[in-house]
């Protein structure tokens, strides 16, 4: 069955990679705009035919950011005298900037129970509209680095507000809506009752809870993150009721992610690049896959191999692979919705969830965050290629010289170091300590899962560690702002590097960026820098817990 389920997804991303990469490459280099594009533009005082260098594209993203954060803050310490607040208090000021910067971030990590916390209009105005319009800019960020690949002999790399306008409104949105409608129809809620108004049906003892569920559910698969109306996240049977909608709601996950590559390929005039790009992100991907479904389906202790798997923490309603396939998507995308608890899952189970964002969050990775990420990745990769043959590297054309290895190399180290002095900390005092619940390895490996899922704007959590706290709110807070937006400053700094650049011609010395040995490559680049950066840590963790079990 696990393999079914796999190879089901597989097949079904296959079949829209095409005509969804191709739609987004329109959308992007279109020179139409539609009537509720234009709206907006006005409202905003946008002019859209004006292109702008990367310096002023990056302090409009932040400036956006920014308000976005500002508006979303003060949503929630208002949110007693707003309409819909379901008698709620205002959220208090630490937990308020945590989940402001939380969703500004497109992270979404959630340190509260949403039902018991959030009234409707602080979750439709403010967190939804963050899920929509968070990844909308990290996809606005993508292209502009594709456009720095695709350009010659200019300063400018597109417009911010354009492509974040378009993002949403022609990509997100309508996913949203049809798949909306799609998750309805597998029962999940879409009302505004409020979620302590209990229904019991005639004839039995089950409950319903209201909410603006479904909506939000599907915003919130599209790899725009986790969070959820309910604390138990896509394991509440009304975010997530049946086996079915599992399997749909990780293609929702993936879809995008996996579909920017044909983008890629389209707008630098190859396509096979674009399949070297997807090449890397599935090689990766399914061996993440593969050895969670192993991790968890063989057990490691007496129990679980006393029952066949390692059941618990999972959901029954989706088993042992539906649980372990969705856990593997939503941390290698920057997702974070989890359907079953990692913390529950064996050692090597969980320790590969945490790997899976250590690496970057590239195989697909988030909405637009994945893409940037891999040609970072593979920027890094042909310098060193270039370091072992004495030759100037080249990607696509352009030369990587000391500016874009530089700007490379610090988008890399921000969310190790993040990561890493983060956990430091977080162990090194007593208000972090405070907030383990397991001790040992495996309470290391509940601060590290909680620093990297920050760091990384993924936003799940291992669970097991009390996050709501002032000490937590406001370090992952710090991770998530700072993880967030720095490799951003860096991704747009290198697009209008390369896009001033005259290409270089091919020569026999060109080293081919389109064969399975680039992909090998890129593979081995990002495997290694990982290993070297988080083997000691993991080794302190998940590791020692794994081999002491």
């Amino acid at each position: 069955m696990a393999a079914l389920f796999i190879a089901s997804l597989v097949l079904a991303l296959a079949l829209v990679h095409k005509p969804f990469g191709d739609h987004m490459y329109r959308v992007y280099t279109g020179d139409r705009h539609t009537p509720p594009e234009r709206l907006i533009y006005r409202l905003l005082g946008v002019r859209p035919g004006t292109e702008q260098r990367w310096g002023a594209y990056a302090r409009s993203l932040l400036a956006f950011s920014a308000v976005s954060l500002l508006a979303l803050y003060g949503l929630q310490r208002l949110q007693d005298r707003l309409w819909l607040s379901l008698g709620l208090p205002p959220v208090t000021d630490h937990v308020a900037w945590n989940i402001a910067v939380s969703f500004v971030t497109n992270t979404n990590w959630q340190a509260y129970a949403g039902e018991s916390t959030m009234g409707h209009l602080v979750q439709m105005a403010g967190l939804a509209v963050q899920n929509f319009v968070s990844a909308a800019v990290g996809m606005a960020v993508a292209i502009a680095l594709v456009r720095g690949f695709a350009r010659r002999n200019t300063d400018t790399i597109g417009n911010f507000w354009v492509d974040l306008v378009r993002g949403t409104v022609r990509v997100l949105l309508p996913i949203a809506f049809v798949g909306a409608l799609v998750l309805v129809a597998g029962g999940l809620v879409q009302n505004f009752a409020a979620p302590h108004e209990l229904t019991t049906l005639t004839g039995g003892t089950q409950s319903i809870t209201g909410g603006p569920v479904a909506g939000q559910e599907v915003i919130k698969e599209l790899g725009t993150n986790g969070g959820g109306f309910y604390n138990a996240n896509s394991a509440h049977p009304f975010e997530n009721g049946t086996g079915w909608t599992n399997w749909f709601e990780i293609f929702l996950i993936l879809v995008i992610p996996f579909s920017l590559p044909r983008t890629f390929g389209k707008m630098v005039g190859q396509v096979r690049q674009g399949y070297a790009i997807l090449a890397v992100m599935a090689t990766i991907a399914l061996v993440s896959v593969t050895l969670t479904n192993v991790f968890e389906l063989g057990g490691g202790a007496t129990v679980p191999q006393a029952v066949g798997a390692a059941m618990e923490g999972k959901e029954v309603r989706f088993g042992v692979a539906g649980s372990a396939t969705f856990a593997a998507s939503t941390t290698l995308t920057s997702t974070g919705a989890v359907d079953s608890f990692h913390d529950s899952y064996t050692p090597f189970g969980g320790m590969m969830t945490m790997v899976n964002m250590m690496l970057g969050e590239v195989a697909p990775g988030g909405v637009g965050s994945g893409l940037y990420g891999m040609l970072v990745l593979a920027v890094i990769t042909v310098f060193v290629a270039g370091l072992m043959v004495g030759r100037t590297p080249e990607y696509l054309g352009k030369k990587i010289g000391s500016r874009e290895i530089k700007l490379a190399s610090m988008y890399f180290l921000v969310t190790p170091i993040l990561v890493l002095v983060g956990t430091a900390l977080a162990m090194g005092n007593e208000a972090g300590l405070a907030g383990l619940l397991n001790g040992g390895p495996h309470g290391l490996s509940e601060v590290l899962y909680a620093f990297t899922s920050a760091s990384n704007n993924n936003g799940s959590a291992f669970a097991g560690l009390t996050v709501n706290t002032p000490w937590y709110d406001v370090a992952l807070g710090l991770c998530m702002l700072l993880g967030r937006f720095l490799p951003i400053v860096f991704v747009l700094g290198l697009a209008g590097s390369l896009a001033r650049q005259t290409p270089v011609p091919e020569s026999a010395g060109t080293l081919p960026t389109h064969r399975p040995q680039f992909v090998g490559m890129v593979v081995g680049v990002t495997i290694i820098l990982v290993a070297l950066t988080f083997l000691p840590a993991l080794a302190l963790g998940p590791i020692a817990e794994g081999l002491l079990s």
